[in-house]
């Protein structure tokens, strides 16, 4: 496993997703002046990555619009330095096809890559609430009874060879151990080469379980694959975020927050804001491991990533 060689940590704030909706959360940012606040403050709280999705300005559903993500992109670039990687992963519901073109509109530094097809269930949210802020979201949280989120090896193939294209580097997100297996056939076909950055992601409803030990035979897997040819990032959802991102950081690895993965600061207390989830893991690294945030500029070191005067929007 690579480490970077100041043994800082690598902190991604995912700032509002595609699984959680307005009714959930208050602080959930759903505004294009909302969501690059939120990456501004994650920033200035030490994230040194930020992770984007979009949404409908009016209603908060989230959708792909490409015009939202190169405004949200040129003004968090405009006012800080952090590594902005939207994602390709978008909603469930959105093809591959669809969530692809954002590289091609913003030939971002990194992007997100999801490394294999899995049931994303979050149908199981419907029980937090009886009333709803708007008609889609018992809509769409239902419709995920009887979905595929879908990434193909043929998908694969065209996302990986596109990043290429762009000089866009991914972070790998494995949701299962088959994911790991995925990616390699991937690395043995060409479509990318190491090293890799890895995201393992614990908790979703149809991938691998948020659990330390699924964590631990997740990393070994990857060493056992890819040997130092790798470094690592983990998502734990809900509840489990501090708990799985607090080991991945004693393990040598990195750590993702923010309201996409949860919106709890501690057990019964909502999180106020992402930058506020930020800090927190900022104290836990240092608290756990001794490990203090890593810069944008060792991260653009580490990852070999092309810079902003090579991405498409400013």
């Amino acid at each position: 496993m690579r480490t970077i060689p100041s043994g800082n940590v690598i902190i991604t704030c995912a700032v509002t997703g595609a699984i959680h909706t307005p009714t959930m959360s208050s602080a959930l940012p759903v505004t294009p002046d909302e969501i690059a606040n939120a990456c501004i403050e994650a920033s200035e709280a030490g994230a040194a990555v930020v992770h984007v999705h979009v949404r409908d300005p009016e209603t908060g559903e989230p959708n792909h619009d490409l015009d939202l993500f190169d405004e949200i992109a040129g003004r968090v670039q405009a006012e800080t330095d952090v590594i902005i990687q939207p994602t390709t992963g978008g909603a469930p519901t959105m093809s591959p096809e669809e969530r692809i073109q954002v590289v091609n509109r913003l030939e971002p530094e990194m992007c997100s890559c999801n490394m294999g097809s899995i049931n994303f269930g979050l149908y199981p949210m419907l029980d937090a609430h009886d009333e709803w802020e708007y008609d889609w979201e018992p809509e769409y949280l239902d419709g995920t009874t009887d979905l595929i989120f879908q990434n193909t090896f043929e998908d694969l193939s065209v996302m990986l060879q596109t990043m290429n294209e762009y000089g866009t580097v991914p972070s790998l997100e494995c949701y299962d151990v088959g994911h790991l297996y995925n990616l390699k056939h991937c690395v043995e076909q060409g479509w990318i080469e190491p090293p890799l950055h890895i995201e393992f992601v614990l908790g979703i409803h149809g991938g691998i379980g948020a659990d330390s030990k699924n964590l631990t035979h997740m990393k070994r897997v990857a060493d056992d694959l890819f040997g130092d040819d790798y470094s690592f990032s983990t998502i734990g959802a809900g509840s489990m975020e501090y708990p799985l991102t607090t080991q991945a950081v004693s393990m040598g690895g990195h750590a993702r927050v923010g309201l996409e993965d949860s919106l709890y600061l501690a057990r019964g207390e909502w999180a106020p804001s992402n930058a506020a989830l930020v800090e927190k893991m900022v104290s836990l690294a240092w608290e756990i491991a001794g490990r203090t945030p890593a810069t944008t500029e060792e991260v653009r070191e580490f990852l070999d990533l092309k810079g902003t005067d090579k991405v498409a929007f400013a």
